[in-house]
C-alpha cells in the first residue's frame, strides 16, 4: 500500500510537474503587464475627468494587474506552490466596498489583464485593452436623456399657495411630478421632479410667491426618467 501511495503522488507531481521560468521571461511578462497597466491607469484617468476621481484607485489598477501577474507566473512554477496559494488567498477577505460600477469594470479589467498576461498570452490582453477601450469611448458618446432635477419648496400651508406653486411649475417645467408632501406647524415641504430650461427663472417666480420662504434646485445624479 505505502509503495503505491508512492507511486500515485510521484507520478501526479511528474503529471503536473514544474515549468521554468527565467529571469528574462519574468521581466519582459511583468513589464509587458506594466505597460498595459498604465495603459488602463490612463484610461481610467480620462474617462473620469468628468466625475470624482481617486488617483489612489488609479494607481491600485496598476499594481493589482502586476501582482495578479506574478501570481500567475508563481502557479505555473509548480503544483504544490499553487496549491498552498489557493488555500491563502482564499482566507483573504476585502472589506471595501467599490461603489461605481465602472471603477468595478476598471478592477476586472485590470485583473484579466494580470491574468491573461501571467499566462503568457500578452497579444489576448492587448486586443483587450484595445477593444474595451473603443467600447467605453463609443458607449460613453451616445446621447442620453438629460436626468430631472429635484424643486424643493418651503412655504406656509395656506389655501391656494400650494396652487401657486404648481402653476409656476407648469408654466416653466415641461415634465413635472410630485415626489412628496410634507406639512409641519402649518408649513409645508413640496419636493417635485422635473425638468426645466431656465432654472433661475423658475426659483425667482416662486420665491417672490407670497408665502414662500425658500426655493432649492437640485441636480441628482440618479436614473434618468425617460
Amino acid at each position: 500500500m505505502n509503495t503505491f501511495n508512492t507511486i500515485f503522488k510521484k507520478s501526479f507531481l511528474e503529471g503536473y510537474g514544474s515549468v521554468t521560468l527565467g529571469t528574462t521571461q519574468i521581466i519582459i511578462v511583468l513589464g509587458l503587464t506594466c505597460l498595459i497597466g498604465l495603459y488602463i491607469f490612463f484610461c481610467y484617468r480620462l474617462m473620469t475627468r468628468r466625475t470624482f476621481y481617486s488617483k489612489s484607485f488609479n494607481i491600485s489598477l496598476v499594481l493589482i494587474a502586476m501582482i495578479t501577474a506574478a501570481i500567475i507566473l508563481t502557479i505555473q512554477s509548480s503544483i504544490v506552490i499553487s496549491l498552498g496559494m489557493v488555500g491563502a488567498l482564499s482566507i483573504v477577505r476585502f472589506r471595501t466596498a467599490v461603489k461605481e460600477p465602472m471603477d468595478l469594470a476598471f478592477l476586472f479589467w485590470a485583473i484579466s489583464v494580470g491574468i491573461i498576461c501571467g499566462a503568457g498570452l500578452t497579444e489576448i490582453a492587448i486586443l483587450l485593452s484595445l477593444a474595451a477601450t473603443v467600447i467605453l469611448f463609443v458607449l460613453d458618446k451616445i446621447p442620453v436623456a438629460k436626468a430631472p432635477m429635484i424643486l424643493v419648496v418651503n412655504a406656509e400651508c395656506k389655501d391656494g399657495t400650494d396652487k401657486d406653486i404648481l402653476e409656476a411649475v407648469k408654466k416653466h417645467a415641461r415634465f413635472y411630478t410630485e415626489k412628496s408632501r410634507t406639512i409641519t406647524d402649518g408649513r409645508m415641504d413640496l419636493v417635485y421632479e422635473l425638468r426645466v430650461k431656465e432654472g433661475a427663472a423658475l426659483t425667482g417666480e416662486l420665491s417672490a410667491l407670497a408665502g414662500v420662504s425658500s426655493v432649492s434646485l437640485l441636480s441628482h445624479d440618479g436614473e434618468v426618467t425617460f
